[in-house]
Order: C-alpha cells, then structure tokens, then sequence
C-alpha cells in the first residue's frame, strides 16, 4: 500500500471551508481511484493539519494523479486551499511512505 502524508497549517476562520475543499476534492479523487483519507488537527496547535491518504500503489495513484490534475475544478480547489493557509508557515509538506504491515492489539 503506498501512502502519502500531507502536513500544513489552516486558518482558525477558514475551517468550514477547509472541510468544502476537501470534500469536493475527494469526490474529484474518488472518480479515478480508490483513496482512504484520514485527517489529524494537532491537539497543541489546532491550526496544524496531518492528512493521510492511502492507495493501492505508487502506480495507481500516479496514473490517477495525472488524470485528476487535468480536472479545472481540482486546480480551482487548490487554489482556494492555498488560499487559507497560513502565511507562515505558508507551505505544504508531503511525503511518501510504505504501509508495510498493520498490528492488532484487540
């Protein structure tokens, strides 16, 4: 499973919209591949967002990723998504990982 991890700071005043925009962004998503999205608000700083989004494959997700980036709607989402970010810092960490094995402890 591959697995990309999202770190970026919302505006307090923009978190209804930040929900719009990820709902709509995700429908987007949903029509090219199979995605399950987490998203984490830091307890310590509630302007601080992780988002986890799982795929099948590094494969998969580049395929779909191409496709969806030729959506005007998913350009215009990312627009408005830089728009409520905090100036500082005014950036979007990502990075890819691995889900190599999952334990259970129940």
């Amino acid at each position: 499973m591959f697995v990309k991890v999202y770190e970026y700071h919302i505006r307090e005043e923009s978190m209804e919209e930040y929900y719009r925009i990820q709902q709509k962004a995700g429908e987007i998503y949903k029509k090219y591949i199979d995605v399950e999205t987490t998203y984490l608000q830091s307890k310590e700083d509630s302007s601080k967002w992780m988002e986890i989004a799982k795929y099948e494959s590094e494969e998969d997700y580049q395929k779909a990723l191409a496709l969806i980036n030729q959506e005007k709607e998913i350009q215009e989402l990312f627009k408005a998504f830089e728009a409520i970010l905090l100036s500082e810092p005014n950036m979007i960490r990502d990075e890819d990982f691995m889900d190599r094995k999952e334990i259970s402890n129940s």
